[in-house]
């Protein structure tokens, strides 16, 4: 996928979870399914996501490349990806989270507003490096994920669309 395609779809993604959050009752934003993550818990998760990738790729690309490699293998496509993360949440024990996740708070109401904007604000950031990144450096530079391992940053960034997209539909089917 191009960079200016995965671009719009990390905006998409984000726009329309924001615009459905946003509108969402604000009584439902301190619940969630029994034994799940609340509203409001999964939009902090989702900013506690992107907002690492970002910091990242603010470092120069040489230290990256020190820290963590460059990538043994071609890019995967989007689906692969997808079905690759699928495949993996599958063999997660129940209640295993990302590092970034673990032991959250449940959000206020009135952090609802602050965590949307940071989440805009950092959905904005992300397409703006990703655009900016050559593509060399999109498919060589790689970064850790909690679950998925290394990944070459194209990949982490068409997963950073899909995972806002699986966190939607979450909480779309609880409501």
């Amino acid at each position: 996928m191009e960079k200016e395609a995965i671009a719009d779809l990390i905006d998409e993604k984000h726009q329309y979870l924001i615009e459905w959050l946003s509108s969402h009752d604000d009584e439902k934003w301190e619940q969630g399914p029994e034994g799940k993550w609340t509203t409001g818990q999964q939009t902090l998760h989702l900013l506690q996501s992107i907002k690492p990738l970002n910091d990242a790729l603010s470092f120069p690309k040489f230290i990256l490349r020190y820290k963590f490699g460059k990538a043994n293998r071609p890019v995967r496509d989007y689906q692969t990806v997808v079905s690759r993360y699928q495949e993996r949440l599958k063999n997660v024990p129940e209640g295993i989270v990302s590092p970034f996740s673990k032991g959250m708070r449940v959000p206020k109401l009135s952090d609802k507003k602050y965590l949307l904007n940071r989440l805009q604000v950092e959905s904005k950031k992300l397409q703006y490096k990703t655009r900016k990144l050559s593509d060399v450096n999109l498919d060589t530079l790689i970064l850790p994920h909690p679950l998925m391992g290394k990944m070459p940053v194209r990949e982490l960034l068409m997963w950073t669309a899909y995972h806002v997209e699986h966190h939607t539909i979450q909480l779309q089917q609880h409501y």
